[in-house]
């Protein structure tokens, strides 16, 4: 599956593509940048809540380099995420502290893994996942 870069403000494009996120049978529509500096997929907390996920029980961890300052905590929680048509079990860190305006992160170990082969195309803007 192909998806085009996605345009931000002032010309900026992003392999950002938009996806579901579903648990205990309530689905949230998203975006998530494909990151391969991120090691697991990372979404604000306020998605946790409108899946009714209860944020807490979920494992706790902490990131580094996703907001400014110090280890922000992160709780691991497992989700369905649905992109182009095709569903997947992974899992999720919901933040409490990562940005409300923006989209989420798609990293190595929970989306990466999915896939066969990601590749970015720089010069087509083009992000290509090759299935398993």
């Amino acid at each position: 599956m192909k998806f085009s870069y996605y345009k931000l403000k002032k010309g900026v494009e992003r392999p950002i593509v938009p996806i579901e996120v579903s648990s205990g049978g309530k689905s949230v529509r998203y975006f998530g940048l494909i990151d391969s500096g991120a090691d697991i997929n990372l979404f604000h907390s306020e998605i946790s809540d409108m899946l009714g996920i209860s944020l807490k029980d979920g494992e706790q961890g902490y990131i580094n380099g996703a907001v400014e300052g110090n280890s922000q905590v992160y709780y691991l929680h497992p989700i369905k995420l649905k992109i182009d048509g095709k569903s997947y079990d992974t899992y999720a860190a919901f933040m409490p502290n990562l940005s409300k305006n923006g989209h989420g992160l798609l990293g190595q170990r929970t989306f990466f893994s999915l896939f066969k082969k990601i590749s970015f195309d720089f010069d087509k803007k083009e992000v290509e996942l090759v299935e398993r």
